[in-house]
């Protein structure tokens, strides 16, 4: 132990008396490890921590997916539950629960609410328990029983001030459905206040009604009739599995119970079940993402350590007479390389720390920034995992990158180096590579990593430029959006509803600013969906085939407000959405592409009633519904004077200025609306590229750095060579070499590094971009472009790098260089 201090002591002394090489290593390191802590912390969080639910491996989601008809995707019906209930051999219990929006009244002013309706099943499944009162029983799932509701812990914080005595208080919710009770079925008593540490969120559980952040839970009481409900795909299941089943055996058995759905509901032939553990539903398409950047920056890391090796190589060039000295002295080289492995190690150790700074620095930022395509970001911290991370590969990294220099340091000739006086000329110097071979290789590692991380991120950024330049079928500048809630008024007629809905209307448009207004049920890149079957003149669905298509309802106005173009025939009127008018569609471009290629849709037909067809009235352009990366379905626009859920306007200044007017407005009319999700149209399109930006943000800076440190290893190499080799360029240059074949010389050593670095570069590049084509838009993932510029961008500052060495050598004397050897 008394060795290992001293080995300690000596090796504070040593890097505090080269404090100069000591800062540039930790500082390398540091960045190379503070980048993989910052990673592996969101690894850790996404892919390696449990979710907070007990067993949570067991926790699984079920999904409809009907690829053949372009639904990835769907929420199931009650019919689809019972029969998987009933049907299977693989669950311990399962769950049924539906999103809706609300608005809390009785309050000092009306509050919006996200609620989940939900069987009693879901609360024992993830473990939930009480703070106060109670949470549902089985007796709660039973049609004709006491309206109840549960809160979360943080909605009974906020809008109850932890008021314990809410256990059986009585509160009216409107807009959650018709299960209260009351004159106005919109009384619900409440039964129970969840503890804070239960977590149920749309990252968790996705609804159709997009909620966010469950608020309230109602139950969801099904009738003998729910078996009969197969076209309400409006709802989530999820279920625990039995201990011991596997998901493999779990996705079998339901795939036989989706085989008799498809069979006995006439479903396409690609229709079927899915079950997918509850972690992948919350991480979702960002792990591959996820584990590129923890690839990516591992390669930034054997850059950093390949650089501060040859930094240390270097230094122990002018270690060798200190070497030799303690060698003649009896020293053993275990000795000498234990202690210059301490050095490694107290350089990698600071780096870590360095490193954490770093990865703290970094996380702040991505938490405050939050891109909004990284799930369970709160649980995303430098914890103890994380820490135990960067100790390990603090270590492993100080043993790798100095264990080789170490070596090379005690492999030494004692005579050469006293009578030398610790150069190394006659060792290791002149312009011969095989003089330098480890140094050289080290460099040509840096040189293929940069590659191969600048090639990743010049995929990734020609693939978002790529993604930018996709019209989304509309003008998203000067449009501001917003999402209304639910009323606190009654209506008893359809009439008094369709005139309060116009003066909404007329108020946003008489808004100062407002050039034109719409609404729409599901608007561009948002979560909101609407698809379903429908039927078209002139086509039979073949058996086995089936016709899925987002249908949504809009207001006259709102393709003028969103400037999508109306290819053939007309927009709708105020008429259209009369109840004594014609019932009348508009189709969008695919529509009309794939059933009417060559003639003139207009006046067609298509219907969910066949006794109520709508007649189609106009084409409109294909908008990107889902993000500017997704093909959506066809579409079907409805007619509609209603207060639709999605409000746009056009407005002539910038939109976010108007916001406030309208909201007012809004409130002027009816102030028991929640006004919220207020966004303009450009800021939604920006946050659906937000995966691909933040990849391309982070491999690029990855890469910057790699290259500079990649460039920094060529000119260190270089410089070095000429500095040990200047009694071969005093020579040459005595014997009469022009300074601009010293130039040429040295340029050509250091291209030769770059070249084959490139070369093993692109083999590598080749192989990883593979991994990344899931990641990429528009862009092969063996793009030419991308495979020749970064090439020539290396090759150029590889000769930048080299020239400027090249150039010292020619200011060397002559007979300055002679006369000091």
């Amino acid at each position: 132990m008394e060795i290992f201090w001293q080995d300690l002591r000596y090796a504070l002394r040593m890097l505090r008396k080269n404090w100069g090489f000591t800062a540039v290593a930790v500082i390398t390191l540091g960045l190379g490890i503070g980048a993989n802590t910052a990673i592996f912390s969101v690894v850790n969080a996404l892919l390696l921590k449990p979710l907070p639910y007990p067993d949570p491996e067991r926790l699984v989601v079920l999904w409809l997916r009907s690829p053949g008809i372009n639904i990835p995707q769907d929420w199931p019906s009650p019919g689809q539950y019972i029969d998987v209930q009933s049907g299977n051999h693989v669950f311990e219990e399962m769950s049924i629960s539906q999103g809706r929006g609300g608005t809390l009244l009785g309050l000092e002013q009306p509050e919006r609410v996200q609620a989940l309706l939900t069987s009693s099943s879901l609360f024992h499944s993830f473990g939930a328990r009480p703070l106060y009162g109670r949470l549902f029983v089985s007796e709660d799932d039973v049609p004709g029983k006491a309206p109840v509701v549960i809160l979360s812990h943080a909605f009974w914080t906020r809008l109850f001030n932890s008021d314990p005595n809410v256990i059986g208080r009585s509160v009216t919710l409107n807009g959650v459905g018709p299960s209260g009770g009351g004159p106005d079925k919109n009384q619900f008593t409440v039964a129970g206040v969840l503890r804070p540490d239960f977590l149920l969120n749309e990252e968790v559980m996705p609804t159709v009604a997009s909620i966010q952040q469950m608020d309230i839970f109602l139950p969801l009481p099904l009738g003998a009739d729910a078996v009969n409900r197969r076209g309400d795909e409006n709802y989530n299941l999820m279920a625990r599995l039995k201990p011991g089943v596997t998901i493999d055996q779990a996705k079998a058995d339901v795939r036989v119970i989706a085989a008799n759905i498809r069979d006995k509901d006439k479903r396409d032939k690609t229709f079927t079940i899915d079950v997918v553990p509850l972690l992948e539903q919350v991480v979702g398409n960002v792990r591959r993402a996820v584990l590129v950047l923890l690839g990516s920056v591992t390669l930034v890391l054997l850059i950093a350590c390949a650089n501060v090796a040859n930094l240390l190589l270097t230094r122990a060039s002018g270690r060798q007479k200190e070497v030799a000295i303690r060698t003649a002295l009896g020293a053993g080289w275990p000795r000498l390389v234990r202690q210059l492995l301490t050095e490694s190690v107290l350089l990698a150790v600071a780096g870590g720390i360095t490193g954490l700074l770093i990865a703290k620095a970094s996380l702040f930022v991505v938490h405050t920034v939050n891109p909004g395509n990284i799930p369970r970001l709160d649980v995303i911290t430098l914890d103890g995992s994380v820490l135990a991370f960067t100790f390990a590969v603090s270590i492993v990294t100080g043993i790798v990158f100095g264990l080789a220099p170490a070596v090379r340091a005690v492999r030494v000739d004692l005579n050469a180096s006293l009578k030398t006086g610790g150069r190394s000329a006659h060792n290791e110097g002149g312009l011969h590579t095989s003089r330098r071979r480890l140094r050289s290789l080290l460099v040509i590692g840096e040189v293929a990593l940069s590659l191969m991380l600048l090639i990743g991120a010049g995929l990734l950024i020609r693939s978002f430029v790529r993604l930018q330049s996709v019209s989304p079928g509309f003008n998203a500048s000067q449009v501001i959006s917003m999402r209304l809630g639910a009323s606190g008024r009654q209506f008893q007629e359809r009439s008094a509803a369709i005139e309060f809905f116009r003066q909404v209307g007329d108020r946003i448009a008489s808004v100062p600013g407002v050039k034109v207004r719409g609404a729409v049920t599901a608007l561009p890149f948002t979560s909101a969906v609407g698809w379903g079957s429908i039927n078209v003149e002139g086509f039979t669905p073949q058996p086995g085939q089936e016709l899925q298509v987002d249908q949504r309802a809009a207001t006259p106005d709102y393709f003028r407000t969103m400037e999508i173009p109306v290819r053939k025939g007309r927009a709708f009127n105020d008429f259209d959405a009369q109840p004594n008018a014609q019932p009348v569609a508009i189709i969008d471009d695919k529509f009309a592409q794939r059933f009417w290629p060559n003639q003139d849709p207009i006046g067609k037909h298509v219907w969910n009633d066949p006794k109520r067809p709508l007649t189609i009235v106009g084409v409109v352009g294909t908008v990107k519904q889902y993000g500017l990366d997704v093909d959506g379905r066809i579409v079907v626009y409805r007619p509609s004077l209603g207060l639709l859920s999605y409000q746009v306007a056009r407005t002539a200044g910038e939109p976010a200025a108007a916001a406030s007017a309208i909201v007012r407005a809004i409130h002027d009319v009816d102030p028991t609306i929640p006004v919220y999700d207020v966004r303009t149209m450009g800021d939604r399109m920006g946050d659906s590229m937000a995966r691909q930006r933040f990849s391309a943000i982070m491999l690029g800076a990855f890469a910057v750095f790699a290259l500079i440190l990649a460039v920094v290893g060529v000119y260190g190499v270089m410089s070095h060579l000429v500095t040990q080799g200047t009694h071969d360029i005093g020579v040459c240059m005595a014997l009469g070499a022009p300074r601009g074949g010293i130039v040429r010389m040295v340029i050509r050593r250091g291209m030769e590094l770059t070249a084959a670095g490139l070369i093993l570069g692109l083999v590598g590049a080749a192989l990883l971009t593979r991994v990344m084509a899931s990641l990429l838009f528009g862009v092969s993932a063996t793009d030419f472009t991308t495979f020749t510029v970064v090439p020539l961008l290396l090759i150029a500052t590889g000769l930048a790098a080299s020239y400027l060495p090249a150039h010292r050598a020619t200011l060397v004397d002559p007979v300055v260089a002679l006369r000091e050897e």
